[in-house]
């Protein structure tokens, strides 16, 4: 039980639990403490000083970013002398700052202009020599050391939540500035962190560098659509011309949640073609005689609950493999589990001292778990086992067990990971017939996973009190994905570790709760929906028969990794049809929006019958996520049985593993002009040797049943004999064919022109 603290804040009566300040303290009770280099989810950098308080009995000041309360303190957060210390900082903070504030990006919202105006300073008293400062340019990001008043804000959410580590402070008394660490160029995944925690304009972005002032724009609350982590922003939008809007740039509520580079800068995606009634009557006839749709994951769930209801009404078919896979790996883990929903949440694994990641190039699938075990290594010294058939280089800064399996061998090494963890604990007599029957020595020698390597694991968090696994999506699309799943509720249902089950889509979760999916097979009068193939096809390329809105242009929800509702809005507008036109015309709805849809999304799911315009969007002031619900939880009927495990196979040979690079996750990103994208075959100099190419060697890539050309890149980040092979620029069709499979393929490499 953790110790209560009991003391005053400006003669008001307060509590503080272990390990909170007196700045936490003062927040949670609504008492106003300034601060400019303080960050919530980072530790104090008591860089500012402007947080300082007075104690009684104490001489001087104390910084409440850092300090414990003790029993009986009395603290006072006004008073004339500390008036003038923090008007003197704010003194200091401007004597070298350039007053830039009219071209100046961050003037409007800028802290150190606000801090200024706040604590009236409205001459200078004290002066120092200029220096000359160049501004740096670090591709996306500009850097102006002139602008910057060394917060460090940057440095910490950059090693502390990001885990990139990239930048550090120079210390050079009036020439200290942020630099690149331990390089002579930014070398970063590029999210834009430190672009948002920037208090002034030191830090921008290049694409938005003197295009709009912050009071010329309007910001849109949304929820960013490149993967299933659900992550709140907002759409800065500005109205160009005479009706024309325009997205300049993505922010975040930096305090609480963390952007990638693709939610930040690939936002530029929208469709800006219009469509006309032709097009719209063509399209329902084509529903109409349609014997199936083919949709993948990134429409709302207001369109899957339209498409469900094509099926309902004309008996059409629903293709969505990818979801089709995730809603089947989740069955599986229900009729363990006996809930719906998986446990875990984003939020638990920051909270977490003992982590598992399976199955995932974690990174580059969801980013928003980087940064959530990150948080969780640098913050709570929290355990991270990986395991995987390739290491992550950016994890290893977190990570402090590499497991290293062979491809394909997942459900043996899951049943020994089970057997390992559960020796010990109080199992049905079914599942403990199935650990007694597991052949130990075959797993290990086939999968390459030592017993001693599981035991190391296990030592590892024997003092841990908050465990959770990560799995990724390399387990649902295995050829024994139901076992597999199966062995993971085993573990949850019969130990103290919680499971996030990944997603891999934005709304994947959501699609696999309304759809009922059936297997995609070859049939004709096919229409393809969201860009995906089919006889008749509505999509956001000119290629499509009919033209649809982005995902930043439509109103409705998502569903989350978190189980969680979130809504998305109207960012720009779509001067065109959407499926909810079709419904109309096809007599499915009397309703007026597409977002009448959401109270009807099904009870049986967890969904909630709540109005759209009744839901909230936003954090507050202490960090608390109000948007949208979290879906009801539902029990599910138990059969508990668990197959054995079958022979491992073997993967010899040329092997690629389909893996996006950072920033890159579908045709949204790769649409987006702001993102750089590497569409290279990249393997270490060991898969070079083996497939007897060299770096810059135009290769085939040959398939069981497709062939794709590339360029070859040596990287020496990568180790073993398995490559890693991009989707996010393929057509629709092909990314359907992977869908269908297992994400690491045997291939045979052959150098173009051989």
């Amino acid at each position: 039980m953790s110790e209560v603290i009991n003391f005053t804040i400006d003669g008001k009566a307060v509590s503080a639990s272990k390990g909170e300040t007196i700045l936490n303290v003062a927040r949670r009770e609504e008492i106003y403490i300034p601060t400019m280099c303080y960050l919530e989810k980072t530790t104090p950098g008591a860089s500012c000083r402007l947080c300082v308080v007075e104690v009684e009995g104490l001489d001087g000041m104390v910084l409440s970013c850092q300090t414990p309360p003790t029993e009986g303190l009395e603290v006072k957060t006004n008073s004339d002398t500390l008036e003038v210390e923090r008007s003197n900082i704010m003194k200091l903070y401007d004597v070298n700052h350039p007053l830039e504030c009219g071209v100046c990006d961050k003037s409007g919202e800028c802290d150190l202009q606000n801090k200024t105006l706040e604590f009236g300073v409205s001459k200078q008293e004290f002066s120092a020599r200029d220096q000359h400062r160049k501004i740096q340019d670090w591709g996306m990001i500009n850097y102006d050391p002139a602008l910057c008043i060394l917060c460090e804000k940057c440095v910490h959410v950059c090693n502390e939540i990001i885990g990139d580590d990239a930048i550090e402070l120079f210390f050079g008394g009036y020439k200290s500035e942020v630099v690149p660490k331990n390089s002579d160029t930014l070398d970063c995944t590029y999210c834009g962190e430190c672009i948002a925690v920037c208090p002034v304009g030191a830090l921008v972005s290049n694409d938005f560098k003197y295009r709009a002032n912050a009071w010329e724009m309007s910001s849109i609350p949304s929820t960013c659509t490149h993967c299933s982590a659900g992550c709140a922003l907002e759409y800065d939008v500005k109205t160009v011309g005479s009706s024309n809007e325009e997205i300049l740039r993505v922010k975040n509520n930096f305090e609480y949640v963390t952007l990638c580079g693709a939610g930040r800068f690939g936002f530029d995606f929208a469709t800006k073609e219009s469509t006309g009634v032709n097009e719209l009557n063509s399209a329902v006839d084509a529903f109409k005689e349609a014997s199936a749709v083919r949709f993948n994951s990134m429409i709302t769930n207001e369109d899957a609950l339209i498409l469900q209801k094509i099926k309902d009404e004309f008996g059409t078919k629903l293709f969505n493999e990818e979801a089709r896979r995730f809603k089947e790996f989740m069955r599986a883990y229900s009729s363990v589990s006996g809930k719906l929903h998986h446990s875990g949440t984003v939020d638990a694994v920051k909270n977490s001292d003992a982590i598992i990641v399976i199955g995932s190039m974690i990174s580059s699938d969801n980013p928003a778990l980087r940064y959530a075990i990150t948080t969780a290594s640098k913050h709570r010294g929290a355990k991270v086992a990986y395991l995987h058939a390739i290491e992550d280089p950016l994890m290893q800064n977190v990570v402090t067990q590499m497991i290293k399996y062979e491809p394909a061998s997942e459900e043996g090494v899951i049943a020994l990971l089970a057997e390992s963890i559960l020796r010990e604990c109080d199992v049905d007599e079914s599942t403990k017939n199935f650990l007694n029957s597991l052949d130990d020595g075959y797993l290990s020698a086939e999968s390459n996973v030592g017993e001693e390597e599981l035991a190391l694991l296990n030592k590892s968090f024997i003092r841990s009190k908050n465990r959770i696994i990560v799995v990724g999506s390399d387990l649902q699309n295995h050829p024994r994905a139901k076992n597999i799943a199966a062995l993971i509720a085993t573990i949850e249902k019969y130990s103290d570790y919680s499971v996030v089950i990944v997603p891999t889509e934005v709304n994947t979760m959501g699609v696999s709760l309304i759809c009922d999916l059936d297997e995609d097979e070859n049939l004709e009068s096919v229409v393809g929906y969201a860009g995906c193939s089919g006889d008749y096809r509505l999509g956001y390329s000119d290629s499509s028969d009919m033209l649809i809105p982005a995902l930043n242009q439509q109103e409705g929800s998502f569903t989350s990794i978190d189980n969680q509702l979130l809504l998305t809005n109207v960012a720009v507008g779509f001067d065109g049809y959407t499926l909810f036109d079709i419904a109309i015309k096809l007599g499915l709805s009397k309703n007026k929006n597409s977002i009448d849809f959401t109270k009807e999304l099904p009870l049986c799911s967890g969904f909630k019958s709540v109005e759209f315009d009744d839901l909230e969007n936003f954090y507050d002031s202490f960090g608390n996520d109000k948007r949208g619900y979290l879906l009801d939880s539902i029990d599910c009927e138990m059969s508990n049985t668990l197959e054995s495990v079958e022979d491992l196979p073997e993967y010899n040979g040329s092997v690629i593993y389909h893996c996006n690079p950072v920033l890159q996750f579908n045709s949204q990103t790769n649409k987006s002009d702001s993102l750089d994208g590497d569409k290279s075959l990249r393997g270490s100099a060991q898969f070079a040797v083996a497939s007897k190419i060299i770096d810059g060697d135009e290769v085939k890539i040959v398939f069981q049943d497709r062939v794709q050309t590339r360029i070859f890149k040596e990287d020496s980040s990568l180790k073993g004999t398995i490559a890693l092979c991009p989707t996010y620029d393929l057509s629709q069709s092909e990314i359907e064919e992977i869908d269908k499979s297992y994400r690491f393929e045997k291939v045979k490499i052959k150098k173009v022109g051989s």
